[in-house]
C-alpha cells in the first residue's frame, strides 16, 4: 500500500477555535501520523499514511469547527519519515515575516450550551464559577497580545494551570484540549466587589450576591466584563435609570437592557425567530427589538431606558459572569458602556475607579487583564436578514477578502477613518494568487476628547503591529480637522509613505462595494445615493444629500446630484438644534424676517428659538459668519423634525431624525410623498449635472400642513416618500443597473426599506451594508478600498479629475496638492 505524506498549511481563522484538536482527531481516527502547529498566521501540519486515508483526512479538514473559518488549504507532498502517532507542537512565531499575517484570530465567542450546563450544575468543578470557557467559547481578541495564538501570549498567561484543568488541556478528548484562556476556581481570575476607593466588600460568588444587592438597592454597579466595564442597573426601577443618567451625563439617548432569558425578553419585546436566534448566536449582539404596548408586556422596563422609542436594543447573557449576574437578579437590567457620554469605555480596575468613580457605586472587578476594549455589537433584522449598526464583540476582528484585484496583489494600507463612530482598518497583502484582506477594529466611538484620539491611535499601532503589518499608504478623511486626519498625517510622515485623502461619502459607497464584491462581485459603475449628517465636500463645502456614480472599481466617482444647499447658522451647533435647520431653510426661501417669525413658532414651546436669538441667527446668515451651505440630508430630515413641530433642540446625535421616523408609524400607508424635484444647479444643460433635489416645495408643503392641522405623524410619512421618490428618479435618471444605499441616513428602516422596494420594483439592483455599518464605522473599510485602488494604479496619481482618492506624497515632501478632485 502507498504511503503518502503530506505538508499542509491552513490559512484562516483557525486560531484560538479547537482547530488544532481537531485536527489531532481527525488524524487519529484515520490511523496517521505527523504533527500540528500553530504559525504566526495559520496552522502548519505534516500527516502521513495509507494514500486513501491521507486524502480522506485532507478533505475533512474543510469540515472544521463552527467558529473557524478555512480560507484556503495549500498541501504538497514531501518524503516518508520514520514515526508513529500524531502529536501537536509547540507553536513558533520566530520565523522571518517577510508580508503581512492573515487575519487568524477569531471573535470573543459567546458561552457556549456545554459550559452554561457545568456552570449551572451544582458539583461540577466550575460550578458558578464566572470565568468558564472552552475552545468553542470565550474571550479570545480581548485577551490575545500578539501571534501565534497559545496561552503565554495571551493575558492569561499569569495564571498558572491548576493539574486538573492542565489534564483538560492535554486531553485530546476534552473540549478544552488546547483552550487557551482555560480556568477553574483553583487556578482562574477571582471576582471581587469593591467600592470606589478600592476596599475590597465581598470575593468569588459572595460578589455576585453583593452587586446583585446593590442593583436590588437601586445602585449603580460598574462590571468589568469581556472587552471593558458596563454600568448596571434595575431597568425596571424609574429611579435608579434616572440616577445613571444623571450620573453618565446621557439626558435621553436609549440604554441596552439585558434580560435573563429569551423568555424574559418575550415578556417585554416582541422577539421574532430571526432576532431570536442573532440574540442566541455566538456572536450574540445587541438586538433592536419591537416592545410589546404597555398593555400587553408582561413585565415592565422603565420608559426612561428608551424615552418615545418603540424599539429596544436588547441583549442576552453571552458570559458566565454576566449569565451568573443575571440569574441573582431574576429580571432585567441597564447593560451600557462604561464610560462618560463621548469617552471611551474603560478596561482596568485602577482607570474605572478614576473615571467612573462618580457614577458607579461599586465595582465587580476581576483580575484577568483586558488587553484591547471591544464594545457590544448592535444588530437589527433589515430587508435582507440581521444588519450591524456598530461592529465589535463576536465580529472583530474578522476579516473581508478583497476580490477583483487580478493577479497583482493589492498594497498593504492602514485606513483611519472619521470623527464619530471611528474604527480603522488594515489592508493585508494575501500574498500571490490571492485575495487580499482586510481588518476593520472594534468599534472605537467618537474621537471628540482626549480619550478617544489617543484609543484611535493606539489601537492603529496595535493593528499594525499585531499582523505584523508594513504600510505602504495610510487613508484618511478630506477634512483636515479631524482627529483620525492629524494621526493620519503623523504616521505617513513616521513611515515615510503616501498619503490618500478619500471625501467622506465616496468612502461611504466604497464600503458598501467593498462588502458586497468579496461575496457577488462589484466593481461599478454604481450609483451610490450617500445620504448622511455632514461630510467634507472636495468643494469645501459640507456634503450629505448625495448621488455619485462610482466606477473602477470604486477608484473614481461623479457627483451626479445633491440636495439644493442651505445655511446652518452655528455651524456644528446646528447638529444638536434641529431648530437651526428649520432656520436655515426658511431663510433660504422666505428671506430673514419671515423665517425668524416662522421658525420662532415651529418646533413647540419647549424647543422654540426666542425672538432676539431668531433674529442674530438671520444675522450671522446674512453676513455668511458661522453659518456653513450644506447638502446635509441629516440635516434636512432636522429642519422637517422641528418644522413639523416634533424636536427642536436634540438631547443626542440623531434624536430629532428618530422621531421623524417613529412618527410615521401613526400614518396611514396611503400617504403620498411631498414634491422633491431634479431641477439644473446652474450648469448647461436642462439637466446637466449635477442636478440639485430642491427641497423649497416639500418645505412649503410641510408647512402648509402644520397651518392646516394636519397630524405630525401624516407629515412625517409623506417626508419619507418624498425620499423614496427622489431616490427612484435618481435611479432612472442615472440608469446604471446597481444602486448602493450608504450613510447614517439609512439607520432609518423604513427610509430603507421603501427604498430598497422601490427601486427593486423597477428592476434595479440594491445593495445596502449588512456586514457592516452604514454609518461612519464603515469608513475606514470604504477609505481603504479607495486607497489601495489608487496606490496600485499608477495613473490614479491626483492628476486624473476623475479621481477622488487622490494620492499625495509623504507630508515630508514639499509637494502637496489638491486631495479631492472629481468630475461635477
Amino acid at each position: 500500500m502507498t504511503v503518502l505524506r503530506l505538508a499542509v498549511t491552513v490559512r484562516g481563522v483557525v486560531q484560538g477555535v479547537g482547530f488544532r484538536p481537531f485536527v489531532y482527531c481527525a488524524a487519529t481516527e484515520r490511523g496517521l501520523a505527523g504533527w500540528v502547529r500553530n504559525l504566526r498566521d495559520g496552522v502548519c501540519l505534516e500527516v502521513q499514511g495509507p494514500e486513501p486515508a491521507v486524502q480522506d483526512f485532507l478533505a475533512a479538514l474543510r469540515q472544521a469547527p463552527p467558529a473557524a473559518r478555512v480560507e484556503r488549504v495549500e498541501a504538497e507532498v514531501v518524503a516518508p519519515v520514520e514515526g508513529a502517532g500524531f502529536s501537536i507542537l509547540e507553536s513558533t512565531g520566530a520565523e522571518a515575516v517577510s508580508a503581512p499575517v492573515a487575519a487568524t484570530i477569531p471573535a470573543d465567542q459567546a458561552l457556549c450550551a456545554a459550559c452554561r450546563e457545568e456552570v449551572a450544575t451544582p458539583g461540577a468543578r466550575r460550578y458558578g464559577y464566572p470565568f468558564t470557557n472552552c475552545t468553542r467559547c470565550g474571550p479570545r481578541y480581548t485577551i490575545i497580545e500578539s501571534l501565534p495564538y497559545d496561552r503565554e501570549r495571551t493575558s492569561m498567561k499569569g495564571f498558572a494551570m491548576c493539574a486538573a484543568c492542565a489534564a483538560e488541556y492535554h486531553d485530546p478528548r476534552d473540549r478544552r484540549f488546547h483552550a487557551q484562556p482555560i480556568a477553574c476556581p483553583a487556578c482562574g481570575p477571582v471576582l471581587r466587589l469593591v467600592a470606589g476607593d478600592g476596599s475590597e466588600r465581598r470575593r468569588g460568588r459572595d460578589a455576585i450576591q453583593g452587586a446583585q444587592e446593590a442593583l436590588a438597592a437601586g445602585q449603580v454597579v460598574a462590571l468589568m466584563g469581556v472587552g471593558g466595564f458596563q454600568l448596571l442597573v434595575d431597568a425596571t426601577s424609574d429611579a435608579a435609570v434616572a440616577r445613571l443618567r444623571r450620573r453618565k451625563r446621557r439626558e435621553a439617548k436609549p440604554f441596552g437592557v439585558m434580560f435573563p432569558s429569551i423568555e424574559a425578553l418575550r415578556a417585554v419585546c416582541a422577539v421574532t425567530d430571526e432576532e431570536a436566534a442573532a440574540l442566541g448566536a455566538p456572536e450574540a449582539p445587541m438586538v433592536l427589538v419591537r416592545r410589546l404596548p404597555a398593555e400587553v408586556a408582561r413585565r415592565r422596563v422603565a420608559e426612561a431606558v428608551a424615552p418615545g422609542n418603540p424599539r429596544l436594543g436588547a441583549l442576552l447573557p453571552y458570559s458566565p459572569l454576566h449569565v451568573l449576574l443575571l440569574e441573582a437578579v431574576g429580571g432585567p437590567v441597564v447593560c451600557t458602556s462604561g464610560n462618560l457620554s463621548e469617552e471611551p469605555m474603560c478596561t482596568g480596575e485602577a482607570e474605572a475607579r478614576e473615571r467612573l468613580g462618580t457614577v458607579a457605586d461599586v465595582f465587580l472587578v476581576h483580575d484577568r487583564p483586558i488587553v484591547r476594549p471591544v464594545d457590544d455589537s448592535v444588530a437589527r433584522v433589515g430587508p435582507e436578514g440581521i444588519e450591524l449598526l456598530r461592529r465589535a464583540r463576536g465580529f472583530a476582528p474578522l476579516a473581508l477578502r478583497l476580490a477583483g484585484q487580478g493577479a497583482s496583489p493589492l498594497p498593504c494600507v492602514l485606513a483611519l477613518g472619521g470623527q464619530l463612530k471611528n474604527t480603522v482598518a488594515l489592508v493585508m497583502d494575501g500574498g500571490a494568487g490571492e485575495a487580499s484582506e482586510v481588518v476593520v477594529s472594534q468599534h472605537l466611538g467618537d474621537l471628540s476628547s482626549v480619550e478617544g484620539a489617543l484609543l484611535c491611535e493606539r489601537s492603529a499601532r496595535d493593528l499594525v503591529r499585531f499582523f505584523a503589518a508594513r504600510p505602504a499608504g495610510v487613508a484618511c478623511d478630506l477634512h483636515p480637522d479631524y482627529a483620525a486626519t492629524r494621526l493620519a498625517e503623523r504616521l505617513a510622515a513616521e513611515w515615510e509613505v503616501p498619503l490618500v485623502r478619500v471625501q467622506h461619502h465616496h468612502a461611504h459607497v466604497a464600503a458598501v462595494m467593498a462588502e458586497v464584491e468579496a461575496e457577488v462581485g462589484l466593481a461599478g459603475p454604481v450609483l451610490g445615493l450617500a445620504w448622511d449628517g455632514a461630510g467634507l465636500g472636495s468643494d469645501g463645502t459640507i456634503w450629505g444629500g448625495e448621488a455619485l456614480l462610482v466606477e473602477d472599481g470604486g477608484a473614481e466617482f461623479r457627483r451626479v446630484a445633491h440636495l439644493r444647499p442651505f445655511s446652518l447658522p452655528g455651524g456644528e451647533r446646528a447638529m444638536r438644534e434641529p431648530r437651526r435647520a428649520a432656520l436655515g431653510l426658511l431663510h433660504e426661501i422666505l428671506g430673514g424676517a419671515a423665517a425668524a417669525s416662522r421658525v420662532v413658532e415651529a418646533a413647540g414651546e419647549a424647543d422654540a428659538l426666542g425672538p432676539d436669538e431668531a433674529r442674530l441667527l438671520v444675522a450671522l446668515i446674512e453676513r455668511g459668519l458661522q453659518a456653513p451651505r450644506t447638502t446635509s440630508m441629516g440635516r434636512l430630515f432636522d429642519g422637517v423634525a422641528a418644522l413639523a413641530g416634533l424636536r427642536g433642540v436634540a438631547r443626542f446625535e440623531g434624536e430629532a431624525a428618530m422621531e421623524l421616523e417613529f412618527a410615521a408609524e401613526g400614518a396611514g400607508e396611503e400617504e403620498e410623498g411631498y414634491p422633491l424635484p431634479l431641477v439644473p444647479s446652474g450648469s448647461e444643460g436642462p439637466l446637466a449635472e449635477p442636478a440639485m433635489a430642491d427641497w423649497e416645495p416639500l418645505v412649503r408643503a410641510v408647512l402648509r400642513d402644520r397651518d392646516a392641522g394636519v397630524p405630525r405623524a401624516a407629515i412625517a410619512l409623506r417626508f419619507h416618500r418624498a425620499l423614496v421618490d427622489l431616490a427612484e428618479a435618481l435611479a432612472v435618471r442615472v440608469g446604471v443597473r446597481d444602486v448602493v444605499l450608504a450613510g447614517g441616513c439609512f439607520q432609518n428602516l423604513r427610509l430603507l426599506r421603501e427604498v430598497r422596494a422601490r427601486l427593486v420594483q423597477r428592476g434595479f439592483a440594491v445593495h445596502a451594508p449588512r456586514r457592516y455599518p452604514p454609518n461612519d464605522g464603515s469608513l475606514s473599510l470604504g477609505q481603504a478600498l479607495v486607497a489601495v485602488t489608487v496606490l496600485k494604479n499608477p495613473t490614479c496619481s491626483g492628476r486624473s479629475e476623475r479621481n477622488l482618492g487622490s494620492l499625495i506624497p509623504s507630508p515630508t515632501s514639499k509637494e502637496v496638492r489638491d486631495v479631492s478632485r472629481h468630475t461635477g
